[in-house]
């Protein structure tokens, strides 16, 4: 497992003794489906790096609704940056939706590669920035039918592993709009 996140590391501009700082301070975790990693308004303790599996981040209101923030899937890495810079609790819910494998990274140990500068977190700082940019563009500059196509052209594995409800929350409509959507789409005569 940990020689998958040392590729990982060497691929994102790691030097070995970050490399080797991270690998001796990883913890594996294999936890069911629906296992909470954080919850909102908790602090981070671990930042992770998915093996493999599915988790899920999301906004939950006093009413008991969801709004998906992102979903990760093998070989990514999960930081709550906004609670790391802010040294606030964490706005959203993390949790696994499948038998997932992690390795849990100290949160101290990033935040000492933020104050060292440490090319491997401004690294991963700008990776998180490209997909905050690349979602906002995607919620605000495509209707909500491209917004659908888009995201089943760009995450065809994502599809029979989330719920509809997870997906409809993503793409910013309600379940009955997706519906709709697919409905619409799937029609012969459709102009989508």
């Amino acid at each position: 497992m940990k020689s998958v996140l040392a590729q990982y590391l060497q691929q994102h501009d790691a030097d070995q003794t970050t490399i080797e700082q991270v690998l001796a301070a990883a913890e594996l975790m294999d936890l069911p489906t629906r296992h909470i990693l954080l919850n909102q308004g908790e602090y981070p303790g671990y930042a992770f790096f998915l093996v493999n599996g599915i988790c899920h981040a999301c906004y939950l209101t006093v009413d008991g609704r969801q709004f998906s923030k992102e979903f990760y899937w093998d070989q990514d890495v999960l930081i709550g940056f906004e609670s790391l810079l802010t040294d606030a609790p964490s706005a959203f819910l993390l949790e696994t939706l499948s038998t997932s494998q992690l390795l849990a990274i100290p949160i101290e140990l990033i935040t000492q590669w933020r104050a060292e500068q440490n090319p491997l977190y401004i690294r991963l700082l700008e990776r998180q920035l490209q997909f905050k940019e690349h979602k906002e563009r995607f919620m605000l500059m495509h209707t909500p039918e491209e917004r659908l196509q888009l995201f089943c052209d760009s995450f065809p594995e994502l599809l029979t592993r989330v719920t509809d409800y997870q997906i409809a929350s993503y793409l910013g409509i309600t379940p009955t709009s997706l519906s709709r959507i697919r409905k619409r789409l799937s029609q012969p005569n459709s102009d989508h």
